[in-house]
């Protein structure tokens, strides 16, 4: 199956309670590279890249895991990047 990218940004009090940590040790159990960061408008975004079903098993691990931090959640498809992403890592 082809790779795909998804761009998602998670709102709610997703800041400050290991939001990004969560979602990277998350990440390790599945086959997806890419990052996750804090924006400055209070939002998380993850940025992740794979197979399809298993970007859908990743995204819904997060929410199961994370679940009451997020108030509401925005997708967007898109394209996989040049040069790939080696890896899924936390972005300061």
């Amino acid at each position: 199956m082809p790779t795909e990218r998804r761009r998602v940004h998670y709102s709610g009090r997703v800041q400050g309670v290991g939001f990004r940590f969560t979602s990277q040790r998350l990440a390790e159990g599945y086959a997806v590279t890419g990052y996750v960061r804090n924006v400055p408008d209070g939002r998380v975004e993850l940025v992740a890249e794979g197979e399809q079903g298993t970007l859908d098993a990743f995204l819904a691990a997060v929410r199961s895991a994370l679940g009451t931090r997020i108030h509401s959640v925005s997708i967007e498809s898109e394209p996989p990047g040049e040069p790939p992403f080696e890896d899924f890592s936390i972005r300061y």
